[in-house]
């Protein structure tokens, strides 16, 4: 399994390709394939087929999933796109930090 660099319910942007500069909230992710699917982006449209009666069938748009090397996340107290470093907290937890240098908020 890959570790990624983010989870569910996260803010993040994107930071290259056609959504670059994009915001949006994690909806899932994919360690096994490295990818995540961001609410409101990368959205494609599918043909579905009706399956149950009365039910419509047409096209759907979707989101799809980018991979997680695109997305960067976005740090909750400085509102910027930042790396995410790693401490342990007084109660003994290993959490996220800002890397920034003038922020440094645990999340």
């Amino acid at each position: 399994m890959n570790k990624v660099h983010v989870k569910k319910g996260d803010e993040v942007v994107v930071i290259n390709g056609k959504y670059r500069g994009a915001r949006g909230k994690v909806m899932q992710v994919s360690p096994s394939e490295n990818k995540v699917i961001v609410e409101g982006v990368n959205i494609v449209t599918k043909h579905v087929k009706p399956r149950k009666m009365g039910e419509p069938g047409g096209l759907v748009k979707a989101e799809s999933a980018l991979y997680a090397d695109k997305v960067q996340l976005i740090c909750p107290k400085c509102g910027r796109a930042t790396r995410t470093g790693s401490k342990i907290n007084a109660k003994g937890q290993k959490v996220r930090t800002c890397k920034k240098a003038d922020c440094g908020a645990e999340f």
